[in-house]
């Protein structure tokens, strides 16, 4: 039986989950992919299988202790997890005199209180096999707090955190821990559908393609543990950083 691969906020076929889920399952592994839309996901697994890759969907509300128990489960059932990726979250441009505490709450919750759930879900069991991925998605505002995004740097700052305190304490049982800070757009159904001719004015390359990061996250996985990456950036080559 085939390892299993859990990707948590995935939906888009053409974003970044969509593309991690394809580039683990043409490996060989089974993918679990969960989101908290029920037709989004169903459709991606429809893809990977018809692209001869073994996928299943189930829809999770991240913040849902309940919905993360049932994925939990379910996956645990398939057999071995190779790798459990956190890539759930969002982005708004939201000025400070308009941040209402449901909204600062919500960013939170989903961003970064989700990945502490999954994170109690997935260490007990790559634990108890001594080896296994944990990797979450971050962004450039894990790094550093801009104008009118106070909410989703406070999220990103916090996943960053969970990310560093974990790898220090269950590296050392075989647990690769790992972040990676996405810093540009990344060139997915999301911001096309949202920014499209900001993404045409980028230019050629300009933005993030899914794939390419999905790419570094299979080598990331892939690597031998007397050499492993616990934190990497990802950017265009033509990205102002």
């Amino acid at each position: 039986m085939s390892e299993t691969v859990i990707i948590i906020g995935a939906g888009a076929e053409k974003g970044l989950g969509g593309a991690i889920a394809r580039r683990f399952a043409q490996s060989g592994h089974h993918v679990v992919i969960a989101g908290r839309t029920e037709e989004k996901v169903m459709a991606l697994a429809s893809a990977v299988q018809s692209d001869g890759g073994s996928a299943e969907a189930m829809r999770v509300d991240v913040v849902s202790e309940a919905d993360q128990d049932a994925l939990f489960v379910r996956a645990k059932d398939k057999g071995p997890i190779a790798a459990v990726i956190y890539n759930a979250g969002n982005n708004a441009i939201i000025p400070f005199d308009q941040l209402d505490p449901a909204t600062f709450e919500n960013f939170w919750r989903v961003g970064c209180f989700g990945a502490f759930l999954t994170s109690k879900r997935a260490i007990p069991l790559l634990s108890a096999q001594g080896r296994g991925s944990l990797f979450f998605t971050g962004a450039s505002a894990s790094m550093r707090g801009r104008p009118q995004f106070a909410h989703f740097a406070s999220m990103k700052a916090g996943l960053r955190m969970l990310a560093q305190s974990l790898a220090r304490e269950y590296g050392p049982e075989g647990i690769h821990v790992a972040h990676f800070i996405i810093d540009g757009v990344i060139n997915g159904e999301m911001a096309n559908s949202r920014f499209g001719e900001y993404i045409e004015s980028l230019g050629e390359d300009g933005a993030l393609s899914p794939d390419a990061i999905a790419e570094t996250y299979w080598s990331v996985h892939n690597q031998q543990r007397s050499a492993w990456t616990h934190e990497m950036d990802l950017r265009p080559f033509k990205e102002n950083w």
